[in-house]
């Protein structure tokens, strides 16, 4: 078969949300696509500092902060941080709407305090939530924002409990920004992303199949949630998993069985990667 080049989403669908250790069955199988002479890359939301603990895993390269930087094995094809200007008037109308701000740099993120405590407020006593945000602070080395040093930032990740306090960051940078907000399940509060209009998961696979000179009939991307959209629509074959999102799903040409259930090598196999 064509060489393919395999785009991989890692929360929700190469691990379970928030962790650095696939399955090892999905290990094996992206040990094996490669060595079958397919290229395999992670396609995340994630910074790059956040995902660097997967790349011992075996990776081509990355599309990292949902398409800011694209690293296609040691070569970085494309950097696009926030200005300083959109950074700035960012943090500071999420601030003073009572808005909790993740900021995501190239190597480091910063998290601000009381989000914990938020949530549990809000939560409606699901404690799972709580644990849920302090595990991606221990796992993903989110540190406290006092700790931020002022430099560049790639995506902005914002919990908040009504949408009406993201409106002035919206009315100063939406024509910049997609503000992206969902349900957190189980809490009665809302999160979501600022997304920059200048790039996509969907525009870093397109980077990197033009590097390779690869037609995007010959890529493949896996997805779990509505934040892979773009590079579903990219792609040229997309699968998602069981646990995703049944929006993603109805859009998606092969759904395989949920991360937990070894749903990546399922997939690797029935596609004949392995």
């Amino acid at each position: 078969m064509e060489k393919k080049l395999i785009f991989l989403d890692i929360d929700g669908t190469l691990t379970v949300p928030g962790s650095n250790i696939p399955p090892a069955s999905a290990q094996e199988a992206v040990k094996e696509a490669r060595g079958q002479g397919h290229k395999v890359f992670l396609c995340t939301g994630r910074n790059p500092g956040m995902l660097a603990p997967l790349m011992r895993y075996g990776f081509d390269g990355y599309v990292g902060s949902g398409g800011g930087c694209v690293v296609l094995e040691d070569q970085i094809l494309f950097d696009c941080p926030m200005s300083r200007r959109q950074q700035e008037t960012a943090m500071e109308l999420l601030a003073k709407n009572g808005v909790f701000r993740t900021l995501e740099a190239w190597d480091a993120a910063y998290g601000d305090r009381g989000m914990a405590e938020f949530l549990n407020r809000t939560s409606g006593g699901n404690s799972e939530l709580v644990r849920w945000r302090k595990a991606l602070e221990e796992d993903l080395n989110i540190r406290p924002i006092e700790e931020y040093d002022g430099r560049p930032l790639y995506k902005i990740v914002y919990m908040f409990a009504k949408e009406e306090q993201l409106r002035e960051a919206r009315l100063a940078l939406e024509e910049d920004f997609e503000f992206l907000v969902q349900d957190l399940a189980g809490a009665n509060c809302l999160n979501g992303e600022m997304i920059n209009r200048k790039f996509s998961k969907g525009s870093g696979v397109k980077r990197i199949a033009a590097a390779l000179g690869t037609d995007l009939k010959d890529t493949i991307g896996f997805g779990d949630s509505m934040n892979d959209l773009e590079m579903i629509r990219a792609v040229g074959t997309s699968v998602c998993m069981g646990n995703g999102s049944p929006a993603l799903k109805k859009i998606c040409d092969i759904v395989c069985p949920p991360v937990e259930e070894d749903g990546l090598a399922r997939a690797f196999r029935d596609l004949g990667l392995i």
